[in-house]
């Protein structure tokens, strides 16, 4: 949106209200008969330069922003269902989401099924009653296993269920879920849109009529908004998105190739890794195979702290999709509360570490997992 003072970077509409010519417009915005900017809460014009912007990029119809990730998930959740409904969700959720379905939800009356997201026969079993919600990560954090989507989109249809898509370690230049058969796809844009640790942000985006009819009420009167300075600036990283996305992709599967050959990694994970239990659907559903590395070594937790504190350019951080390479041990950080026993059936061990590489030179970082893995000692 560019306003008639001609400029060529989005204007910054830092308000929290709007005036109005006359008590009557005031009448006529609150009533819907006229259209007016009313109080940043409910929108903003930087917001929704943003909203257009994420829309376009996703092929969307409708985008909402909300605070942070998290928020948009559980918008998204919450604007939807009802007490007596039933959610499926594959078992490999970021943390906060695990907490929201398996904790939150049956506290309002929702009930709850689990399946493993890579398992189709789960999934046909779980949705051969009917549901309301399926919600998933593809590829998963922090193991990056995939869901079939159009597979788990067609069965979750037939049960009556909207399909919600956590896309964020993909982004939307490397994998489209609404073109898949997903309903809504959420992200935390502090991650790849911004992707340089400034601002929290989150998006949910799907059909018009969804949008309007349920997000929006919900996000209106809930209140979870973002900011207009954090929609500014993450406009302006969605400027460099596909420089950053295409050259951190390129770093970590060279990386995840250099991890693989050396004798004290146990696993590594990365969808266009050969050895990826699902490469060929990876390369089916996904443009390329993201800037994150899960790998696991033989050591156990010992070996991964020693790894980690050996590093001197990769920073030890829970964040991702940032410009600068950040490590992190999810048993201790990201998945503990889960719980040690859910932990084991999403294949996270006490060894397991996942990498998000940046923009450093690769061979730097490179040199870099050499230190560390020298100093995990069990080659």
């Amino acid at each position: 949106m560019r306003t008639e003072q001609d400029e060529t970077s989005e204007p910054l509409f830092l308000t929290s209200g709007f005036v109005y010519d006359s008590a009557e417009q005031a009448e006529a915005t609150f009533q819907g008969a006229t259209t007016h900017w009313v109080y940043s809460r409910f929108g903003n014009p930087t917001v929704a330069s943003l909203e257009r912007r994420l829309a376009a990029l996703e092929g969307a119809e409708a985008c909402r922003m909300t605070a942070t990730g998290m928020a948009a998930v559980h918008a998204a959740l919450l604007c939807h269902l009802r007490a007596g409904d039933r959610v499926v969700a594959s078992r490999a959720l970021f943390g906060s989401c695990h907490w929201i379905v398996s904790t939150l939800l049956p506290r309002y009356g929702i009930s709850i099924c689990f399946v493993d997201g890579g398992d189709l026969e789960q999934w046909r079993g779980a949705l051969s009653s009917p549901a309301a919600l399926v919600l998933l990560e593809t590829p998963s954090n922090p193991m990056l296993d995939l869901v079939d989507l159009p597979a788990v989109a067609a069965l979750a249809h037939e049960a009556g269920a909207l399909v919600v898509v956590d896309n964020v370690f993909a982004t939307p230049l490397l994998q489209r879920p609404l073109e898949l058969g997903a309903d809504v796809v959420v992200y935390s844009c502090t991650k790849h849109m911004d992707g340089q640790g400034r601002v929290l942000g989150g998006a949910v985006l799907g059909r018009q009529r969804w949008v309007e009819e349920e997000l929006q009420p919900f996000l209106r009167n809930t209140g979870p908004a973002l900011s207009p300075f954090n929609a500014w600036v993450i406009l302006k990283g969605l400027e460099t998105l596909k420089l950053r996305v295409d050259a951190m992709s390129k770093s970590a599967e060279e990386l995840a190739m250099h991890l693989e050959a050396h004798p004290a990694v146990g696993a590594v994970r990365y969808p266009f890794l050969a050895s990826h239990p699902q490469v060929n659907l990876a390369r089916a559903q996904m443009r390329g195979g993201g800037t994150l590395v899960t790998f696991t070594l033989r050591g156990g937790k010992e070996a991964a702290f020693r790894f980690c504190d050996a590093l001197r350019l990769v920073d030890i951080s829970n964040n991702l999709g940032d410009a600068r390479s950040l490590i992190t041990h999810p048993a201790t950080t990201t998945h503990f509360r889960v719980g040690p026993e859910e932990r084991r059936r999403l294949g996270i061990e006490d060894g397991t570490l996942r990498l998000s590489v940046g923009l450093e030179d690769v061979e730097d970082l490179r040199e870099d997992l050499d230190r560390g893995l020298a100093a995990a000692g069990v080659a």
